[in-house]
């Protein structure tokens, strides 16, 4: 079954689909070719129809969220894009377990700014850390997301998804191997379908107080006016990749449209019709000047979608 095939198939069962559609649309590095299909299933059975049905086909699929940690291959993505921004489901549950506690169930495509702004709404804390990435609460799961010292797994209950043979799963959170940007489903191709985070009342005048701090800070630190995937490299131990960047003497070096950024070096910014080759550049010469003056291996943060696939 080629992708045509397999479009058809999407059409019958009444899943909304695209063809031929721009990844530079649909991440924020605002760069990449088209993907010859891109999904858009409601719900976890139309998406469970839409894994099945690539699998059997032997057509390659990636999942995306927001796209705010992917770097696109200029040629695009030869096979089939599940976009999971229609798992958009939020509700707020009182937790039976222990009493004072409140159970906050997202859908994998819901926003972290939109999560936030329903905590917040209904007066539960825990989350002000999350306010302002750029990011969905499935790739926020994905890769343990985190800033000002907090991570998703210091709230997160339990993660409802499906196994790459379609299976339905639910785990704790303690056992989804969440660390340092990463989980059980780095590298896979297990869907997440929900996330449900354990949080307690708050006062509204002080969570909305801790959020306006957090993303004051992000707007003087970061260079929030480009299209970027936001941090690009793993901060390695014992330090900071800006302050490595920069000690390089590295702040606001280009390759064509992709730049340092001269706000924060820890961002490569697409500065305007940056190519994902540029960009790619741009990554090695970092780390290989990096390793050569300081001694640290930077580790790229940001995934890279080739025409085959993740890499």
């Amino acid at each position: 079954m080629d992708c045509s095939k397999l479009a058809e198939r999407l059409e019958r069962a009444g899943i909304p689909f695209e063809r031929e559609v721009p990844l530079s649309g649909l991440t924020t590095f605002r760069i990449g070719g088209p993907c010859r299909v891109l999904a858009r299933p409601r719900t976890g059975e139309e998406a469970g129809f839409v894994l099945e049905t690539a699998r059997d086909a032997g057509i390659p699929l990636e999942i995306l969220g927001k796209g705010s940690n992917l770097l696109a291959d200029d040629e695009g993505f030869d096979g089939v894009i599940l976009l999971t921004e229609g798992l958009e489901q939020l509700t707020v549950s009182p937790c039976e377990a222990e009493p004072g506690l409140f159970l906050l169930e997202s859908g994998a495509g819901v926003s972290l700014s939109k999560l936030c702004s329903t905590a917040l709404a209904q007066s539960l804390t825990g989350l002000e850390f999350a306010w302002g990435i750029p990011g969905s609460t499935g790739g926020a799961v994905y890769m343990n997301a985190g800033a000002y010292g907090g991570e998703i797994r210091d709230v997160l209950c339990d993660c409802a998804f499906l196994e790459e043979d379609g299976r339905f799963c639910r785990l704790p959170a303690e056992r989804l191997a969440l660390s340092y940007r990463r989980s059980l489903f780095t590298g896979s191709k297990r869907l997440i379908l929900s996330a449900r985070f354990a949080l307690r009342k708050g006062e509204p005048g002080d969570i909305r107080a801790q959020m306006d701090d957090y993303i004051s800070r992000r707007k003087a630190k970061q260079p929030l006016e480009y299209p970027s995937a936001g941090s690009t490299f793993k901060r390695p131990e014992g330090n900071y990749a800006g302050a490595l960047i920069e000690q390089c003497g590295l702040r606001g070096y280009a390759v064509g449209g992709a730049q340092v950024s001269e706000k924060h070096c820890g961002f490569l910014i697409n500065r305007g019709g940056a190519t994902c080759r540029e960009m790619l550049e741009l990554i090695r010469q970092v780390q290989s000047v990096v390793l050569e003056k300081t001694g640290y291996d930077l580790e790229c943060e940001v995934r890279r979608l080739s025409s085959a696939g993740l890499e």
